[in-house]
């Protein structure tokens, strides 16, 4: 199902757009809705890195001691 939306764009903003859709010969609808939705998947990574981050430095200390403890055994091992 699709959403009619209206949308105020400065005027530069509308000639650029205006000015892809000329040479691509894609209607407005297209161009706009493949737009937001690559600007979407963008945002989507943007969060997901920081949720990473956080979660990355949360377990950053548990993750050395587990690896020392590999580092220990493999010492042990090669001996």
């Amino acid at each position: 199902m699709a959403k009619v939306l209206s949308l105020k764009l400065r005027d530069d903003v509308f000639r650029e757009a205006e000015e892809v859709l000329r040479k691509n010969r894609r209607s407005r609808n297209a161009y706009f809705n493949e737009a937001i939705h690559v600007y979407n998947k963008l945002w989507k990574r943007k969060l997901l890195k920081r949720v990473l981050a956080t979660e990355s430095a949360l377990v950053a200390e548990d993750s050395m001691a587990v690896l020392d403890t590999f580092e220990q055994l493999e010492d042990e091992l090669g001996d």
